[in-house]
């Protein structure tokens, strides 16, 4: 009798871990298929994560003994991320499409100007002056193409924009409930300690988009004001690239301000050393004072993390995986702070 029970536990044991197997297959397949859906989801709700600390600051102000309410707070975030783009279109958005397009038009005709310095430099036959002419010529021609191909992709993704903000907004009124479904969904103790995981993971990641866009406005204006102070052609374009591309450590300013030297440099040496001489002091304020002052310690994500994720987000999804990459990085961090290195210490501390 009590064989026979051993064998019919056993056969269920079996039998749940065969269907357990097709359970997962079965919704690795499905999440496969829903990959696109699944990928705006997730953008929509860590951007309602990282977007909900200004909603909550916005709840706590006071007029005249009024708070605004949640819907409210919202709208009011909402309204001012419009006002930013509309200003941006506005303002900002014309010059740097003129720039690029003198820029795309300009780059032929002042490649042979540019290439003649270049061999009047001493040793420079040595650098391949001309193969590099012609790898830039077909280069720039390439990136025209590339432009006007990629054109009608870029406007097929506006509906994937205007999805992932109506989820976002939807994420930031009824998100609490779904989280907190997610956390009745573990034990007791399991649950304690997961929400305040995820608490930790939130502030960080808040931190550090809000640090990392601050630090991005800096250079964008900095290097915007100080190459039109030079007469630097197209000095609003690079002043915006300079600002983009501040989110990739080291790689990203050095990209930049060798593309803004290699632009200085077609009208003269003089307004290439003036650009690299601003980049060395703004590199070293930035380093010496800025960072310490905006990102602090409590952000503490390291260049190779930050640079690693954006490698992975771009490969995976593109333009929006790098956009999503570095919050997710400053997850994965807190998780495996949490759950990975602590758990190895204390087991360290017990075998002692």
């Amino acid at each position: 009798m009590i064989e026979s029970n051993m064998e019919q536990t056993q056969t269920r044991r079996v039998r749940g871990h065969i269907l357990f197997a097709f359970a997962v297959a079965l919704g690795l397949m499905l999440a496969w298929r829903l990959r696109s859906v699944l990928e705006l989801v997730y953008v929509s709700a860590l951007f309602a994560v990282v977007l909900m600390p200004i909603v909550q600051r916005i709840m706590l102000l006071r007029i005249r003994g009024w708070s605004p309410s949640r819907p409210v707070a919202i709208v009011a975030l909402v309204a001012g991320v419009f006002l930013a783009l509309t200003l941006f279109l506005v303002i900002a958005l014309p010059p740097v499409l003129r720039d690029l397009q003198h820029f795309g038009q300009d780059l032929p005709q002042r490649l042979p100007g540019l290439l003649d310095k270049l061999k009047r430099v001493p040793m420079a036959n040595k650098i391949g002056v001309d193969s590099l002419a012609e790898r830039a010529e077909a280069m720039a021609a390439g990136f025209a193409r590339y432009v006007v191909d990629a054109a009608p992709e870029l406007l097929g993704k506006v509906f994937d924009v205007v999805t992932a903000f109506i989820l976002c907004i939807y994420f930031m009124l009824e998100g609490e409930f779904a989280y907190y479904y997610f956390l009745s969904l573990f034990r007791d103790g399991t649950r304690e300690r997961l929400a305040r995981t995820l608490m930790a993971a939130e502030q960080r990641m808040s931190k550090w988009l809000l640090g990392q866009g601050a630090l991005m406005l800096t250079l964008g204006l900095t290097s915007t004001l100080v190459f039109a102070v030079l007469h630097v052609r197209y000095f609003v374009l690079l002043g915006v690239l300079m600002g983009l591309f501040n989110i990739i450590p080291v790689a990203g300013g050095v990209m930049t301000i060798l593309l803004a030297s290699g632009v200085a440099a077609l009208d003269s040496w003089t307004k290439m050393a003036g650009v690299l001489i601003f980049y060395l002091i703004y590199t070293q304020v930035e380093n010496g004072f800025l960072v310490p002052k905006i990102m602090r310690s409590s952000v503490n994500l390291v260049g190779l993390a930050v640079l690693i994720a954006l490698l992975a987000g771009s490969t995976l999804a593109g333009v929006v995986g790098a956009l999503v990459a570095v919050p997710t990085a400053a997850l994965v961090a807190v998780l495996m702070d949490e759950y990975l290195v602590q758990s190895d210490m204390k087991a360290l501390e017990g075998s002692d």
